[in-house]
């Protein structure tokens, strides 16, 4: 999840676990402590797939988290001595700030590697999106109440009436996932289509609009969208073409195996000029991808890998906001695509 989110949480869980007994600084521990896991990306790994690929790794590891936060709670007990007589208060709320950091990353179309080092493949269960307001505001709130009218007695139940209500919202998501998910794998069989995987994960700020990626096995891909306010349930599905036959001379790169796996598959790849990219299809709009990485070129005869792989960026769309606006109830174009294509 976004920063602000994860901020707002360890905030909310330092207020509801310490807040009456230390006051206003479990909550400023919390915040800190929730920000903690995400500053690996501030660690330059030298090359874009690392830098990509290895975020959420040891640094939102259940067991690393778990030796750190010994050193968090007496950094604690140092900055304020009356934290002391709560011995095992403390690490229990440090803790448990981490535990719902990286089990709430866990519920994005990333995931996290929560088991590592013994398992190192991202946990994900991709139902709510890395900003989402309806998530955030009920914990910003809740606990902003808290801190400003700490005193007040109503002041801890906000806080915990806005943890309840954000939990019982990543609850819907799981809800609408599964119902989601149904929808697409039936709408794929009844138009004949033979997937081999299939993604399906909110739009961007929103568990109402679902994006569905089916990926064949045969060098394509189909996109679709699912409205849970369309009165019919069932889904538009747009063929894409993906050029895996650029990747046979680039087996051996370590960057493309690295980014096979870490996709779980959902990848493209395309060529740019004398550049073969490889583009992660989980995260953005079709045609418009946050994440693709340059992993090869294009040489005489043979394609040959990169010695270190660049990312490419792409250009973002603030249209793309009115086409997902539009598509929620359902009349809109079938995807972002072909909405693009129309107002082009």
């Amino acid at each position: 999840m976004d920063s602000l989110t994860q901020i707002a949480l360890g905030a909310a869980v330092g207020e509801a676990v310490l807040g009456r007994r230390v006051g206003r600084k479990a909550a400023v521990w919390g915040a800190l402590c929730g920000t903690l896991p995400d500053l690996d990306v501030f660690v330059p790994l030298g090359d874009a797939v690392r830098d990509f690929t290895y975020h959420r790794g040891a640094s939102h590891s259940l067991f690393v988290l778990a030796a750190l936060t010994p050193l968090i709670a007496w950094l604690m007990r140092r900055v304020h001595p009356d934290a002391r007589d709560y011995r095992f208060g403390v690490p229990a709320m440090i803790y448990l700030v981490f535990l719902t950091h990286v089990l709430l990353d866990s519920f994005t179309v990333y995931g996290t590697q929560i088991f590592w080092p013994f398992v190192t493949t991202p946990m994900t269960w991709s139902t709510i999106f890395i900003i989402d307001p309806a998530y955030t505001m009920p914990l910003a709130i809740g606990v902003l109440v808290a801190v400003v009218a700490h005193r007040s007695s109503w002041a801890y139940r906000a806080n915990l009436a806005g943890l309840a209500l954000s939990t019982l919202y990543l609850g819907w998501s799981l809800g609408a996932k599964l119902y989601v998910h149904h929808v697409a794998e039936e709408s794929l069989a009844a138009q004949g289509v033979a997937a081999e995987r299939l993604l399906s994960t909110p739009t961007p700020f929103n568990t109402v609009l679902w994006r569905f990626v089916a990926m064949t096995g045969t060098g394509d891909y189909y996109e679709g969208y699912y409205s849970l306010l369309e009165d019919a349930a069932d889904v538009r599905w747009e063929r894409h073409d993906s050029a895996n036959e650029l990747l046979q001379p680039l087996t051996d790169s370590w960057a493309v195996q690295r980014l096979q796996w870490f996709t779980k598959g959902f990848y493209r790849v395309d060529r740019k000029g004398d550049a073969i990219v490889m583009t992660d299809l989980r995260m953005g709009l079709e045609p418009d991808y946050v994440f693709r990485f340059r992993v090869g070129e294009i040489g005489n005869p043979h394609a040959t890998p990169v010695a270190r792989s660049v990312r490419v960026r792409t250009e973002r769309s603030w249209e793309a906001l009115d086409w997902l606006a539009a598509r929620l109830n359902g009349p809109a174009a079938a995807s972002w695509a072909s909405w693009k294509h129309q107002e082009g």
